[in-house]
């Protein structure tokens, strides 16, 4: 009875350890912490700009201006962009964690890139249909969403790929 109960703790500690990923798994996830660090970057200019009062850089576009400049570019006191390089971190930081094995932080990392996803169509659509403008930062923002979220569709299955 004794063995069967150290059996147990045993199986019991090795499920709380990370599992072991496929190499192909691992080159996955580095992709998206990659591309992650270049949207962080992007999003943390661009709530430095707006908290400091300055004007991006935006390469004579009116249009830039206006969309970080209109009302739906932040929420009360908190610009978007802080959000969004909230979001990015946290992609990241999942997408190290799965790398590793860990599989809580493979489900957080596809369930941050869906609002991520969700988030950029609603923001597209107000610059399209209520703002009739758009800002590069922003569709520069959307296609690292949008190549993120392709990421996790073609995302090798778990324990599918040989090493």
């Amino acid at each position: 009875m004794k063995s069967a109960r150290s059996g147990d703790a045993r199986s019991t500690t090795m499920k709380a350890s990370p599992a072991r990923t496929s190499r192909w798994q691992t080159i996955f996830y580095s992709a998206a912490a990659l591309i992650s660090l270049v949207g962080l970057a992007e999003a943390t200019y661009l709530t430095v700009v707006y908290l400091s009062g300055e004007t991006a850089v935006c390469g004579g576009s009116a249009d830039c201006a206006m969309v970080l400049g209109s009302s739906y570019a932040h929420i009360g006191p908190v610009p978007l962009s802080g959000l969004g390089a909230l979001a990015y971190f946290s992609v990241f930081a999942f997408a190290t964690f799965s790398a590793f094995g860990y599989a809580y932080a493979r489900k957080f990392f596809s369930w941050t890139i869906l609002a991520m996803f969700l988030m950029t169509l609603y923001l597209l659509f107000l610059q399209a249909f209520r703002l009739h403008a758009f800002c590069r930062y922003c569709l520069f923002s959307a296609a690292l969403v949008f190549l993120l979220t392709g990421l996790v569709v073609a995302r090798p299955a778990v324990g599918t790929q040989n090493n």
